[in-house]
């Protein structure tokens, strides 16, 4: 079996070739393809299960899209999994950036107005797991239940490691000229139903009390 999470952001090459050639090579193993909430526009609607088909708005997106579609249609018995903003115990990205935010090690801000599922790596990974041990196919979504900002992230992030929220910047990202969907909300009932795993929230994994 082999969980793919082959991405290099925008560059098409790996991110959309590179997930497309693994399909063609018909190796005869099960495939598992980690795909992203980023293929989903969040215009005209915010939520977003197993059923709904990729509306990609960004170069990213469309890439993702690109492939995890290719996977799909070339390997009839593998899976596509759509996850979202990955956190961990202290040493994932989003994490990092908290810390050099709040220390001015980093410029920018945290944004109040988009929001995603943030899902624990921990729960990311049993849930692949699972799904390649499995026999299921077609599309699964691996995010947590809760609805949250950037910016919410971060202060629970913070709040965890000791960091004051009044030390994180702030912005929103409909300010900004950047790229990309403002609300999407991965809904993954299901996913948790057909597993038979339960995917926490960001207010139960980062609640440190």
């Amino acid at each position: 079996m082999v969980v793919n999470v082959t991405s290099d952001g925008v560059d098409w090459a790996i991110t959309a070739d590179g997930s497309i050639r693994m399909a063609t090579a018909k190796l005869g193993i099960r495939l598992v393809h980690v795909s992203s909430d980023a293929v989903f526009s969040g215009i005209g609607k915010t939520r977003y299960d197993e059923t709904c088909a990729p509306v990609p708005i960004t170069p990213y997106g469309a890439a993702k899209a690109a492939d995890e579609t290719s996977v799909l249609l070339l390997c009839p018995d593998g899976v596509a999994d759509h996850t979202s903003l990955i956190i961990g115990d202290g040493g994932y990205h989003r994490e990092r950036v908290v810390h050099e935010l709040a220390a001015n090690e980093r410029e920018g801000v945290l944004f109040t107005d988009g929001i995603r599922c943030p899902v624990h790596a921990a729960d990311l990974a049993a849930g692949l797991w699972k799904l390649a041990a499995s026999t299921e196919t077609g599309v699964f979504h691996l995010a947590g239940t809760d609805a949250l900002s950037r910016y919410s992230l971060s202060v629970l992030s913070a709040r965890r490691d000791g960091i004051a929220p009044s030390l994180l910047p702030v912005g929103r990202r409909a300010d900004t000229r950047l790229l990309g969907a403002l609300d999407v909300r991965l809904g993954s009932h299901a996913t948790q139903h057909r597993l038979g795993i339960r995917l926490r929230g960001a207010r139960e994994f980062l609640d440190m009390r």
